[in-house]
């Protein structure tokens, strides 16, 4: 029978953990002066316990030289011993936190989604993956993947980005959306009512803004001094802070379809009319080759059933 089932196990007849790495390092450096620096305590406290140490074992560990530290043959003895046990220790312990890192992954997404489709869902991750800690990373700002900024990303796009692997998780499609308050039914009555502007990335192909909208759907976008025509609008550089206006009645904002499942189930938003803007889809990204390593794996698929079902 091996220890770890053993019933009965006899006790360690040990001295002390902190007069065996006094030993250790006195005798690495041949100075107590120096070991008590390795160790951050002050020289007589390393004499103190290396003293105690021999006291215990009944013999000398070291010849007490003019300027120096020499080891007995009891002394040299012991020193292999203990320092062939700390680096196997010191290496159990390396391994453990290697591990604990490596079961750590950093997903970076942008605020709206973090905040309307991955938060709700981290209950949900913690049961399929209780061994990894997800760490969310939510910016409108692209993170560097290659470089390691983030182990994951969803984004939203084309999904062609260099260096990186991806999958695509489900279109983005932006609709007007209101409260029902406002009783917006009719398409060319968006004109009557105030406009919620979100800004868009310089870089988006195909953004979901009003000139667009405006544009499918076959109308003319009314200017601020358009005769009947609400005031200019509201503008937000978060999706959030749109959402939010937009329930609050405050206006009509081009709002994705994937964010806004809630609020549409409950009726607390209204989606009156279209047309519908696509403007690509939410990608799963990672740099290249990293997607097979364990823990970002486990995420990915979840990441990926999750999307599925969404």
């Amino acid at each position: 029978m091996d220890d770890l089932n053993s019933p009965v196990r006899p006790s360690r007849r040990l001295p002390p953990l902190s007069a065996l790495r006094a030993f250790e390092a006195a005798a690495a450096h041949s100075s107590f002066q120096r070991a008590a620096a390795e160790l951050s305590v002050t020289p007589t406290a390393i004499s103190h316990q290396v003293r105690g140490l021999e006291a215990s074992l009944g013999q000398p560990l070291f010849h007490r030289l003019t300027r120096q530290l020499a080891l007995t043959p009891a002394g040299l003895g012991l020193f292999h011993a203990l320092r062939e046990g700390f680096d196997q220790i010191e290496a159990g312990v390396r391994a453990l936190r290697t591990r604990a890192a490596a079961e750590t992954v950093t997903l970076s997404t942008n605020t709206a989604f973090a905040a309307k489709w991955v938060l709700p869902r981290l209950a949900a991750f913690r049961a399929a993956c209780p061994g990894i800690e997800l760490r969310l990373h939510a910016s409108d700002t692209l993170v560097d993947l290659v470089r390691g900024d983030a182990d994951l990303a969803i984004r939203s796009g084309r999904g062609n980005w260099p260096g990186l692997a991806t999958a695509e998780l489900m279109p983005e499609r932006y609709a007007p959306m209101c409260s029902p308050a406002l009783g917006l039914r009719r398409a060319r009555d968006v004109s009557k009512h105030r406009l919620i502007h979100c800004d868009w990335q310089p870089n988006a192909q195909a953004p979901a803004v009003w000139p667009r909208w405006f544009e499918q759907a076959g109308l003319v976008q009314p200017s601020a001094r358009t005769r009947g025509a609400a005031s200019s609008g509201l503008s937000f550089s978060d999706e959030t802070h749109a959402l939010l206006a937009a329930l609050a009645g405050q206006g009509v904002a081009l709002l994705s379809l994937t964010l806004t499942e809630g609020e549409l189930a409950s009726g607390a938003l209204l989606q009156p009319f279209g047309p519908v803007l696509e403007t690509g889809s939410y990608f799963l990204a990672a740099a290249r080759g990293r997607e097979r390593e364990p823990a970002i794996q486990a995420v990915w698929a979840w990441i990926a059933a999750q999307a599925g079902g969404a």
